[in-house]
């Protein structure tokens, strides 16, 4: 990896008091904290030689739970360049002004709060943990302990779900100082307990691409600006992390479960706790990151995707087939393409699989 590229260094924390009942990511249970030596074993991890990271992302599971303490260590050893993006996820239940002004002390520049719903009969079906007083709660303590990037998010779509629901929790986000909003529709994935006994009043795909599209005005007004397809922010307060991802430079994980795209190649830790902490896991090869993954992620930004970019990473030029499917997609609102550039609307970030299978 060549040292000036600019690349992110992301630290799965995979431990939660509670797992929500939607969620399929890689979890433990995690009542009293981040155990020490899981801790140990990411440091042990960014002792190996990097470059000094543009961004650090500390992602889970409930991040929260590391000790101020433990956050400061593993920002020092990630040795961040001046200036580096440094997130925390968190949930508002697991925060106290002590921890978030430890944070902040400890180098961190940016929280991600896990709020979905504004509603407090939403959250317990969720299986969250907080109400919606407790998040606004968590709001204010950031911003007293000198937080200035807050990202909030939004999950939509939810059972007997209603655009009054998100004016709520959109209005809760916007006074609790939030630059950043993350909305996304619910999924029911498998392996989770919706999954097993799926909520009842879920609204179909076409209510589902009804509130997306709703949100997506609604944020507008609001003043947070679409930049990728569920993630909003107010000027200068995009997300520098996962705009790595999207953009395919690259990032290195560490922990069970992450992925890491090095030098174009993708790897992954096997999900693995016990084994990461023992120190005997060992990341394993995925893949190289080709043009085509380029499409896939250049196509969740508003910006879209450069065709001469895509043909510098190897892609094929478009067939006269494409050019006239992409030019059907203009008329009907779905994409902009000039040619050029081609750019989804939100209405075609709706289809963008269908989309996605015919260029792909």
């Amino acid at each position: 990896m060549n040292s000036n590229d600019r690349y992110g260094i992301y630290l799965h924390i995979p431990y939660c008091r509670a797992r929500c009942r939607y969620c399929d990511f890689y979890t433990r249970p995690g009542a009293k904290g981040v155990p020490q030596p899981y801790v140990d074993a990411l440091l042990c991890e960014l002792r190996r030689p990097h470059p000094a990271p543009d961004t650090v992302y500390f992602g889970g599971g409930t991040p929260a739970l590391l000790t101020p303490d433990q956050v400061r260590a593993l920002v020092q050893a990630a040795a961040p360049r001046a200036g580096a993006e440094i997130t925390l996820e968190a949930n508002p239940d697991a925060v106290t002004p002590e921890s978030l002004a430890g944070y902040r002390a400890a180098g961190v520049t940016r929280l991600s709060f896990g709020v979905q719903s504004a509603r407090n009969a939403q959250l317990r079906t969720l299986g969250r943990l907080h109400t919606a007083a407790g998040a606004a709660q968590a709001l204010a303590w950031a911003r007293a302990a000198g937080f200035r990037d807050l990202c909030g998010d939004i999950m939509l779509a939810l059972p007997g779900y209603t655009n009054a629901e998100f004016d709520e929790t959109l209005d809760l986000l916007a006074a609790g100082g939030c630059t950043h909003i993350s909305a996304y529709l619910l999924k029911i994935e498998p392996g989770t307990a919706f999954a097993a006994r799926p909520p009842q009043d879920l609204p179909d795909a076409d209510a589902a691409a009804e509130f997306y599209l709703y949100a997506v005005e609604r944020l507008a007004r609001a003043g947070y600006r679409q930049y990728e397809i569920s993630n909003f922010a107010r000027p200068g307060h995009e997300g520098r992390h996962n705009l790595l991802y999207w953009n395919c430079r690259d990032y290195w994980g560490i922990g069970p479960a992450a992925h890491s795209c090095l030098g174009g190649v993708r790897r992954f830790w096997p999900a693995d706790t016990e084994g990461f902490t023992a120190g005997t896991l060992r990341e394993r090869e995925e893949g190289v990151c080709d043009a085509e993954d380029f499409l896939l992620m250049q196509l969740r930004l508003t910006s879209g995707l450069r065709l001469d970019e895509y043909l510098a990473r190897g892609g094929q030029p478009f067939t006269a087939a494409q050019q006239a499917f992409l030019h059907q997609c203009q008329a009907h609102g779905y994409a902009s393409w000039d040619g050029r550039t081609l750019r989804l609307t939100p209405a075609g970030m709706v289809v963008q699989n269908a989309i996605l299978e015919e260029l792909i």
